[in-house]
């Protein structure tokens, strides 16, 4: 990271994925919001280090079904509706994820999709009321949380001690999220 912080600081302002930093909507918005949030980068790398300790269906189940429930939830907030807790779901999600993979719970598929499902349901939702809507939007964070899912599916290859250890540092990382 500390080498990549060089390089962001080079970008642009406008790049800039929250609001208030330049011109909000579109593909490009869509795409860098997740990777610059750091609630949603964590969550959705732990959800593909959580799928490769998991194995078999789980690798392709835990990612699809987060991505889905996101879709949902961020058409819901798209429309304004607001879920109570919101915010309070997404910290759980870094940190719940994060001990999941940490821990190498081998949950049955049924249960950890329906947390995935009430985690990226309430990360879609957020993004829905905050975001600049849009269909070019939504298919550039989907395309960006697909990504992170991978590059987390990527870096839990890396073997169970690697995988186990990084989905503690998420979990970590999103205590220190609580506080911040």
């Amino acid at each position: 990271m500390r080498r990549l912080l060089p390089l962001l600081l080079l970008l642009p302002s406008p790049v800039m994925a929250h609001p208030g930093h330049g011109p909000e909507g579109g593909f490009s918005h869509g795409i860098l919001h997740p990777l610059l949030g750091p609630d949603h980068l964590l969550a959705m790398l732990a959800v593909g280090l959580w799928a490769v300790i998991s194995g078999g269906r789980a690798l392709a189940v835990y990612p699809l079904t987060f991505m889905a429930a996101m879709l949902a939830g961020g058409l819901l907030g798209a429309q304004g509706v607001e879920i109570a807790l919101t915010e309070h779901t997404i910290l759980a999600s870094v940190i719940v994820i994060g001990a999941a993979a940490g821990i190498a719970l081998k949950a049955p598929v049924w249960a950890a999709t329906l947390a995935l499902a009430v985690f990226g349901a309430a990360h879609g939702v957020a993004h829905g009321l905050e975001g600049p809507g849009g269909g070019a939007y939504a298919a550039g964070f989907v395309l960006a949380t697909g990504a992170l899912h991978l590059a987390g599916i990527g870096l839990g290859a890396l073997g169970l001690r690697t995988a186990r250890i990084m989905g503690a540092g998420v979990a970590l990382a999103g205590v220190a999220l609580a506080f911040v």
